[in-house]
């Protein structure tokens, strides 16, 4: 079998790219690999968790959001062979391409974490990172009768760099409001990472907002072990970048655990990875095209953009890979265009939001011409009804913009010269 365009994955990032496919050249042949029935709005489970929304807002069958001419193969790319210009899948068809997409997204790594994968779903032991653990996390915040509750996040990269400090200011705003009947809190937050975001201006912002809060901080504490019986967890814990190290255990009475992640198996042992050991597909960060096979291109968190893995990332990033999909195919050059915009809502209450947007330069920028260091009521109404709306009916259908979330704002900055306010 052969086919113009594949796309190997259908999530986010596949659907995203096969809807700008179809609008700038309806008369493309494009084909995705997928092999998962349902699409799910994955930003959606720490609201699922905070009990704002249910499961069902988050989920949609994959046929109702697959664009119109697309076809869509049920299946699963195991093994790439980039010289050959060809991908195998599970049940051994081979296809080739004119051009492959890479859009596997990440793994999440749960066994990394010895007894982690026994313990998850009880004990009081949560994640907002899966569908089928997120609404157990909503009912262990529901049931929390106080002591300790634990937070970490892991060394690796991860999707939506905010998300674990979100579900854990939803959890502290929940048991304060509970504290006249007899429920008191201790929060803390273990991040194996040395800073709570890369950029620094909002890792300080978020710094302030936790201490705020009355939450602890710990730096340097990579989550190792989980004992679910015993309510036990251990951490490896670092007092000095590289320096040496030891390990801490702390009890719990709440653990909510983000996993490690990586690139998918099949990507990292690939000729397509940087190497082994970073996995992810190795890209020019402007165009997304690889760096050594000029006829294959990643999009979203597979690919080796060195920017935060967000939703974001990828509606900025699909027009570009897009129009440089549809030049490779016309034999023109390829051009850059993504800035490394990304953008991770932080949740700090249930009536706010810090609007934490950034691009290649690590510094704040804004796609409403206000401060983004800074927590804002009209941010929380994006998040919870604005920014889900987007995703199912403008994001996954490619509808026009031009790097920032409503119409309205674009249209004012441009009008005023600018595309976004930077700090």
């Amino acid at each position: 079998m052969h086919c113009q365009v594949l796309i190997a994955g259908g999530g986010t990032g596949g659907i995203t790219l096969a809807s700008w496919l179809r609008r700038l050249a309806p008369e493309l042949d494009v084909t995705v690999v997928e092999p998962s029935s349902s699409h799910d709005y994955q930003s959606g489970w720490v609201l699922v968790a905070g009990g704002f929304v249910p499961m069902a807002e988050t989920e949609r069958s994959e046929a109702s959001v697959m664009p119109e001419g697309v076809r869509w193969i049920c299946s699963k790319v195991v093994a790439f062979d980039p010289e050959q210009h060809a991908v195998e899948l599970i049940d051994g068809q081979r296809i080739t391409y004119g051009v492959l997409v890479v859009a596997l997204g990440l793994d999440l790594l749960w066994s990394a974490v010895d007894g982690l994968p026994a313990a998850l779903g009880r004990h009081g032991v949560c994640s907002i990172y899966s569908r089928r653990f997120a609404m157990y996390t909503r009912d262990c915040l529901r049931r929390f009768q106080g002591g300790t509750a634990l937070f970490t996040q892991p060394a690796t990269a991860i999707k939506c760099g905010g998300a674990p400090q979100k579900i854990m200011h939803i959890a502290d705003q929940q048991f304060k409001r509970r504290s006249g009947v007899g429920v008191k809190s201790r929060l803390i937050f273990c991040t194996a990472k040395s800073n709570l975001f890369p950029v620094p201006a909002f890792s300080e912002a978020m710094g302030a907002i936790a201490a705020a809060h009355g939450s602890e901080v710990r730096f340097r504490h990579d989550l190792v072990a989980v004992n679910g019986p015993e309510r036990r967890a251990v951490f490896r814990v670092r007092e000095q970048e590289g320096g040496q190290s030891h390990e801490l255990e702390l009890g719990f009475d709440l653990l909510h655990v983000v996993p490690p992640m990586a690139a998918p198996r099949v990507v990292a042992e690939s000729p397509l990875a940087v190497n082994p050991t970073e996995g992810w597909v190795e890209v020019d960060p402007h165009s997304g095209q690889h760096l050594r096979y000029p006829d294959v291109f990643a999009i979203g968190d597979v690919g080796s953009f060195p920017t935060s893995k967000t939703a974001a990332a990828v509606r900025l990033q699909a027009p570009v890979v897009a129009a440089n999909v549809q030049a490779v195919l016309q034999g023109r050059s390829v051009q850059g265009g993504y800035d490394g915009y990304s953008a991770c809502p932080l949740i700090t209450t249930d009536h706010s939001v810090m609007m934490v947007e950034f691009d290649y330069t690590k510094k704040p920028v804004s796609s409403f011409l206000v401060d983004p260091v800074k927590e804002r009521w009209f941010a929380w109404l994006l998040e919870r009804w604005g920014f889900p709306w987007i995703y199912w009916n403008r994001m996954l259908k490619a509808q026009p913009h031009e790097g920032a979330y409503l119409k309205p704002f674009t249209g004012l900055a441009r009008r005023l010269g600018l595309m976004r306010w930077q700090r």
